[in-house]
């Protein structure tokens, strides 16, 4: 026999299933407003496209840039469409996500054509596919030498390829910036993960001088560091990757270095703690790298494919063809010096 309920009884039970009732679903636009949402940025890009014509006729000269334009919508539109990924995202073993690294493309090209003017040479000598380990001089406090040279290969290259730059491990410590480095393809520079990314067929970017070149004096710039022993040497060698010497001119300029305050770089578990101009006086705004005319030139890569193992564990060999690559870089810095008219034009 089921109890009659009250009316009270009715109202307090409606209540409490209010309660416990699921929210209802968030409001939902109607088809013509959504629709109109998606394609906005595109009468928005035709609405730009006719004034830019417009002003072109009036003017006689290009007033906006609908190239510069549309890299900027597409910037957007990439990380949007990353955003909704959520955790839906393929990385490998080292941490890389191409996808999301292709995203920033955009920034570095500005960066590489319009803030520091890069002028590229020799780019056809970077193989098309398979590995070879590229070796360069290093400089300019933060790595910036590295982010400029896998954007020349990716952006200049007949087939774009993605570099895998080797990291000192003090940088790979640091909680937000190691996340980043992993992220966009780097890796730390160890023999063991050269060797790996090699033997995958990966163009790898290596700086034999270490944290020694990015935290020398300004007035030591571009006078290279030792090439440790050369261990780049023998790993290429056991990897059969050729070597593609790599010169760059304009990194040394962008934070010039004219002390060290080794004291505070202990105290942060860091390599060196530089002192230039700007920095630490004006604070976050003193690390803003100043406008340098940067020059790359990648040379003819350097075959080992004729030696052999027992080659690889030969001191005097390696050091002798670590001498050669450095001397290779070494020249290509002056001629590139030479070539420049200016350290900003």
């Amino acid at each position: 026999m089921i109890a009659a309920t009250t009316p009270r009884q009715r109202r307090r039970n409606s209540r409490k299933a209010e309660i416990v009732a699921p929210p209802p679903q968030g409001f939902r636009l109607p088809k013509p407003i959504r629709r109109l949402q998606r394609q906005a940025p595109i009468y928005a890009l035709q609405t730009l496209s006719g004034l830019s014509t417009r002003l072109r006729e009036i003017t006689g000269r290009e007033v906006l840039d609908m190239n510069r334009i549309m890299e900027v919508v597409q910037f957007v539109y990439q990380q949007r469409e990353l955003a909704r990924r959520g955790a839906n995202y393929a990385v490998d073993d080292f941490g890389f996500d191409a996808q999301w690294t292709e995203s920033f493309i955009t920034v570095f090209k500005s960066l590489y054509r319009d803030y520091w003017r890069v002028e590229t040479v020799g780019v056809e000598h970077v193989p098309p596919t398979g590995r070879a380990l590229l070796v360069a001089n290093h400089a300019g406090v933060l790595p910036w030498d590295g982010t400029m040279i896998k954007t020349a290969v990716y952006t200049e290259h007949s087939h774009p390829r993605h570099v895998r730059a080797l990291v000192a491990s003090q940088f790979m410590g640091m909680p937000v910036m190691s996340w980043f480095l992993r992220r966009t393809g780097q890796a730390v520079g160890h023999p063991d993960d050269t060797r790996r990314l090699l033997e995958r067929d990966e163009l790898v970017l290596v700086f034999p001088e270490g944290t020694r070149g990015t935290g020398k004096s300004f007035r030591d710039r571009y006078r290279l560091r030792r090439f440790g022993r050369g261990g780049f040497v023998a790993t290429a060698i056991r990897a059969r990757a050729p070597i593609i010497p790599v010169s760059v001119v304009g990194s040394e300029e962008i934070y010039p270095m004219v002390g060290d305050l080794q004291p505070v770089a202990r105290l942060l578990g860091l390599p060196y703690f530089p002192v230039t101009p700007f920095w630490p006086w004006l604070g976050p705004l003193g690390m803003i790298p100043l406008p340098s005319k940067w020059r790359i030139q990648f040379h003819a890569p350097i075959d080992v494919s004729d030696l052999s193992f027992k080659d690889a564990d030969d001191q005097h060999q390696v050091m002798a063809l670590a001498d050669e690559v450095r001397d290779t870089i070494q020249r290509g810095i002056y001629d590139n010096l030479k070539l420049r008219r200016g350290v900003f034009l």
